[in-house]
């Protein structure tokens, strides 16, 4: 039936005014590398550390030991991430107590307020102010990142789900891009305009706030939780137009019954429960790659990268970087449909390992040839290019792939706590390890992605068009292969003793 595919004004406007929450978060992840200098300079000013680069002199005697000033900008960088990993837990809750829209439009709250408090950075003790900003800014994009996927998927047709739920990794590309392109130092990245570069989101925000008033609930939501059968309805005939809303309806009512017979699994129950098991360790495992990969330290501190491998001007092979990964993103949208998860995962991490080995010949190798310089370029975009092929985009969606309606509210709020706290540590630890191993950093990360290579070339199944029960089956297949395994490995030693 076309009326299943069509795309309505109210359904666009409600996708669009949802996603600018990923938009957000994509911003705060990119916004913070550009003005790196700036910033430092501003805070050695504010803290009296000498010897800062920038053209500030220090407030006070310069006491305050260098190192202080790498602890304050590591904690601007990853404090973002401990907000995200403190409110990812309360997703669910705050979503099916306030509705998703009504929820949405509360964490808002959150953003505004989190970026007035970069805004204003200039006007107190600045590295205060921006380490809280960037706090509250992580809580809002913790709970935005769980609500936005909830709703988009809960007012999209069947037929357009999958299309519309990879625009959230679409909008963080932009968002990150954006953050670039106005943090060139004639535009905002200098030392008058930083304060509004930080705080910029916050008119996504506000447009946020004032288009979610117009948006209606989900209708899954009205139906499935609420039992209001009329009200869902007539949100149906908004978001899908002149179609009869009874087939939705019918699928809204199996949904509901199925949910009621499956009892909901806590998230001790999903760690307890051997029958979750390996579905468990391969959801945190899939987080785990996704951050441990080295892309963040990349979004993070790409110019810091692009000046040690002897570009002139990083900032521009910053944003380079930025179209790049905005550009894949989209060709991703269409190749997860076509091929598979798994055969994508693999074949983004072989080619982040190979891109991250590249990277290190051409950082150890710059001081005897110039010309390395360009073989760490290309690596880097290369390395962007294989992440936004898989390790980027299926995390977000194979953890709910992975599990039935009862373990998965746990399973993604495990999950995500997971993604965030990974994020966290690569924030804090990456500027240190990168000062102790120099030019040898992403030796380290070629060997963690080694390791998730194997990881899922043995254990993460293909999702592809597969139904819960046939992906349950696999992971039972897998336990029992290796249960013989141990059996006969027993027996042998029984037979040699």
């Amino acid at each position: 039936m076309q009326t299943e595919k069509h795309l309505t004004g109210t359904l666009i406007l409600s996708v669009f005014t949802a996603v600018l929450g990923f938009f957000q978060y994509g911003y705060s992840l990119g916004v913070i590398n550009a003005p790196q200098k700036v910033i430092e300079a501003h805070y050695g000013h504010v803290l009296g550390i000498a010897g800062t680069e920038g053209t500030l002199p220090p407030l006070t005697d310069p006491a305050t030991p260098p190192h202080i000033l790498t602890m304050y900008w590591s904690l601007s960088v990853s404090v973002f991430a401990i907000g995200g990993m403190v409110s990812s837990f309360t997703v669910g809750w705050i979503g099916d107590r306030l509705g998703r829209v009504k929820a949405m439009l509360v964490v808002n709250v959150l953003s505004i307020a989190g970026n007035l408090l970069m805004g204003l950075a200039k006007f107190g003790p600045s590295h205060i102010l921006i380490i809280s900003g960037r706090a509250v800014t992580g809580l809002y994009c913790g709970l935005s990142s769980g609500l936005v996927p909830m709703y988009v998927s809960e007012v999209s047709p069947t037929a357009l789900r999958g299309a519309l739920g990879t625009l959230h990794q679409l909008a963080i590309v932009t968002g990150i891009l954006f953050s670039q392109v106005l943090g060139l130092d004639f535009l905002l990245g200098n030392d008058e305009m930083w304060p509004l570069l930080l705080g910029l989101s916050g008119v996504a925000a506000l447009l946020q706030f004032f288009l979610l008033l117009l948006c209606p609930e989900s209708p899954r939501y009205l139906y499935i939780k609420l039992g209001k059968v009329e009200e869902a309805k007539k949100n149906l005939k908004r978001l899908r137009g002149n179609c009869d809303p009874m087939k939705e309806i019918e699928e809204m009512e199996k949904e509901k019954q199925e949910a009621a017979s499956e009892k909901k699994v806590s998230i001790r129950q999903l760690f307890t429960s051997s029958k979750y098991r390996q579905a468990v360790i391969v959801a945190l495992m899939v987080q785990i790659s996704q951050q441990f990969s080295g892309i963040n330290a990349i979004f993070y501190y790409s110019t810091n990268i692009f000046e040690r491998a002897g570009v002139d001007q990083p900032v521009y092979a910053t944003i380079g970087v930025g179209v790049v990964n905005t550009v894949f993103t989209v060709i991703s949208v269409f190749l997860v449909e076509k091929a598979g998860r798994r055969s994508l995962f693999l074949a983004g991490l072989m080619g982040m390992l190979v891109s991250a080995v590249a990277m290190t010949v051409g950082l150890v190798l710059l001081s005897q040839f110039a010309w390395m310089s360009y073989v760490s370029m290309v690596a880097i975009f290369l390395f962007v290019i294989f992440f936004e092929v898989g390790p980027g985009p299926i995390p977000w969606f194979i953890v709910a792939e992975l599990f039935s309606q009862g373990p998965r509210p746990a399973a993604i709020a495990v999950a995500g706590f997971c993604n965030w706290a990974c994020n966290f540590i690569v924030g804090m630890c990456f500027q240190y390890i990168a000062d102790l191993c120099g030019p040898y950093v992403f030796a380290i990360f070629a060997g963690l992605l080694l390791i998730f290579f194997l990881f899922a070339y043995f254990k993460v199944p293909e999702t592809k068009g597969k139904s819960f029960e046939e992906i349950a089956a696999v992971f039972r297949r897998k336990k029992l292969s290796a249960k013989a395994m141990t059996e006969l490995q027993d027996l042998r030693r029984s037979e040699e003793a």
